[in-house]
C-alpha cells in the first residue's frame, strides 16, 4: 500500500469517526440495510462469496453526500444478514484511478480474492481516461493493486467501465460498460487465459443491436450469468424515455433473456425487461454462492434522480443497497425472492390472522406495538377485485383487477405530494413487503415483480397501517424486524 492510499484511508476513517454522532442521530438511519458511515454510497461492487464468508463492496464518497473520488467501501457476512464494516478495501491514490476507483467485480482463482474494477482518470481540462484494473487479496481485506489489465479498445469513448468477469470452462470473460463512439450504450465483451492479458471480442448488446432500436447513450454496470438454462444479460441503459408505465425513472436497471454464443461473441435475446419498478433500484450486481444460488444485491438509488433533496443530507449520509434476493427463471419469467437467511431477522410475530374479509371502511392492521421495521407477508384468494395497503401516512400499494394494474405511491421527499409507480399485474396472490425505518421492499406473487423505493415518514406518530379493499386476505403474517 502506498503512502498515498495510506493518507487517503486516514482522511477517509477521520471523517467517519468525526461524523459519527451526527449521522448516528438520524431517525431516518435504517435498521437492517446496509449504508455508508458517512457520505454517499451507490454501486454494488465484487459480490463474492469467497472462503465462505460473504463479501460486498461499494461505491463510496466519504467526504461528501455527492458524487467524486470513489472508494471502494466493504462489509462481509457470514449468514447474509449480520454484517460487519471491514476496512476500506480500495482508495483512488494511483495514477490510473486518481479520480475514482469506480465499479467492478470479483472472482476467486487459485485460492486469492481479485477484483476488477474501473480507475477513472481527468486531466485539468475534465477530459477522462478509463482503465480496467486488478487487485488481489490473500486474506479478503487487504488489496495488493496491480494496476490497469485493459485500456481503452478502439470505438469506445471513454465511457468505458463497471467490469464484471466469471469463468466459463477454462477461459475468463469481461463485460463492460460502455459508450461506443456514435454516442450509442453497448456491452462489450472481452476473454483471457490468464486475468491479465484480455482480448476485445466485440459488443454483443446495445442500442442499435440485436433488434432494439435507439436504446440509450451509456449501458452500466452488465452482469452476463446463466441461470436455470438461459443466459441473462444485466444492464443499466442510460438515456431510455419513459412509455407508458415503464421506465418512469431518470435511469433504468433490466435484463434481457438469451443465448450467449461464446465462438462467435454474439448474444441473441428479447425484450428489456426493468428488474424493479420503484423509485429507487439501480447499478444491481448478482454472484453465485456455495449453495449454487444466484443472489442480487441492487443500489437503493438512482443517479442524478433528486440525490440533493433527500432528508438525510443533513445528517452527512445518503443512499443504502437493497435485501439481497435470489433470482430464478421459472416459466418464463425472472422472479425476484428475499433470501431464506432473512427469516433470521424476524423478532417479535405482530400479528397472525387466518382469514380476513376485505370491506371498502379502512381496516387498521392493529400492531401491539407500533414498529418502524416490519415484515409483512399477505396471502389472497382468488376472489380480490381491489387492494388498498397504506404504511406510515407515507405509502400505499394498490391493486385494481379491472385494470390488472399493482401501484405503489408514496409522499415525495421534494414536494411532499403523492407520485406513483406502476405494473400490470394480471392477478394478486401474494403480497410481501420489507419495511424500514425509510425504505420498503415490495415483493408481488413470489417475486413477479419488486418495487423498491425510499420513504420519509413524518415522525413516529406516523407508524400505522390500514387496509380496504373487495375480496379475501387468505392469510396475513407481520413481525417486528
Amino acid at each position: 500500500m502506498t503512502e498515498r492510499e495510506q493518507e487517503l484511508i486516514r482522511l477517509a476513517e477521520e471523517e467517519v469517526e468525526k461524523n459519527k454522532d451526527i449521522v448516528e442521530r438520524d431517525p431516518y438511519r435504517l435498521r437492517y440495510h446496509l449504508m455508508p458511515p458517512v457520505g454517499l454510497l451507490n454501486d454494488p461492487n465484487g459480490f463474492i462469496q469467497w472462503n465462505g464468508t460473504y463479501h460486498l463492496f461499494y461505491q463510496w464518497m466519504p467526504f461528501k453526500t455527492g458524487h467524486g473520488a470513489k472508494f471502494w467501501g466493504h462489509y462481509s457476512s457470514e449468514d447474509l444478514v449480520n454484517w460487519k464494516h471491514d476496512p476500506i478495501a480500495l482508495a483512488p491514490s494511483e495514477w490510473f484511478e486518481k479520480n475514482g476507483c469506480y465499479s467492478g467485480s470479483a472472482v476467486e482463482h487459485d485460492g486469492k480474492m481479485i477484483l476488477f474494477y474501473t480507475g477513472n482518470v481527468k486531466d485539468t481540462d475534465g477530459n477522462r481516461k478509463t482503465y480496467q484494473c486488478m487487485a488481489v487479496s490473500i486474506d479478503g481485506v487487504t488489496f495488493d493493486k496491480k494496476g490497469p489489465v485493459v485500456e481503452l479498445p478502439e470505438g469506445y469513448t471513454a465511457h468505458f467501465r463497471d467490469p464484471k468477469v466469471w469463468k466459463k470452462d477454462s477461459e475468463w470473460y469481461m463485460v463492460v460498460g460502455a459508450q461506443s463512439e456514435d454516442m450509442t450504450g453497448k456491452v462489450a465483451l472481452l476473454k483471457s487465459s490468464d486475468l491479465t492479458e484480455w482480448q476485445h471480442l466485440g459488443a454483443i448488446a446495445g442500442s442499435g443491436m440485436n433488434g432494439l432500436g435507439d436504446f440509450g447513450y451509456m449501458w452500466e454496470c452488465p452482469d452476463l450469468f446463466e441461470l436455470d438454462g438461459v443466459d441473462v444479460l444485466v444492464a443499466s441503459p442510460q438515456g431510455l424515455k419513459a412509455e407508458g408505465m415503464k421506465y418512469q425513472n431518470v435511469y433504468q436497471a433490466g435484463y434481457f433473456i438469451g443465448k450467449l454464443d461464446y465462438g462467435k461473441a454474439s448474444f441473441e435475446h428479447g425484450d428489456f425487461v426493468e428488474l424493479d419498478r420503484g423509485f429507487e433500484f439501480y447499478a444491481p450486481q448478482t454472484t453465485l454462492d456455495e449453495k449454487g444460488r444466484r443472489l442480487m444485491v441492487g443500489w437503493m438509488g438512482v443517479p442524478e434522480q433528486n440525490e440533493d433533496k433527500h432528508p438525510t443530507i443533513s445528517h452527512k449520509w445518503i443512499h443504502a443497497l437493497t435485501l439481497p434476493r435470489e433470482l430464478h427463471w421459472v416459466d418464463g419469467k425472472l422472479l425476484q425472492v428475499p433470501v431464506e437467511e432473512l427469516a433470521n431477522l424476524r423478532k417479535t410475530a405482530l400479528v397472525t390472522v387466518n382469514h380476513m374479509q376485505l370491506s371498502n371502511e379502512k381496516e387498521e392492521v392493529f400492531f401491539e406495538e407500533k414498529s418502524a421495521a416490519f415484515e409483512m407477508i399477505l396471502s389472497f384468494k382468488k376472489d380480490v377485485a381491489s387492494f388498498e395497503l397504506e404504511m406510515n401516512n407515507t405509502v400505499r400499494l394498490t391493486y385494481d383487477a379491472s385494470v390488472s394494474v399493482f401501484s405503489l405511491y408514496r409522499k415525495s421527499f421534494v414536494t411532499g405530494e403523492w407520485e406513483t409507480r406502476r405494473c400490470s399485474l394480471q392477478t394478486l396472490t401474494e403480497l410481501r413487503a420489507y419495511v424500514d425505518t425509510s425504505s420498503v421492499e415490495v415483493f408481488l406473487n413470489g417475486g413477479e415483480e419488486v418495487f423498491t423505493a425510499r420513504i420519509f415518514p413524518d415522525g413516529p406518530d406516523a407508524a400505522g397501517v390500514t387496509m380496504s379493499g373487495v375480496g379475501t386476505v387468505s392469510e396475513m403474517k407481520v413481525w417486528e424486524i
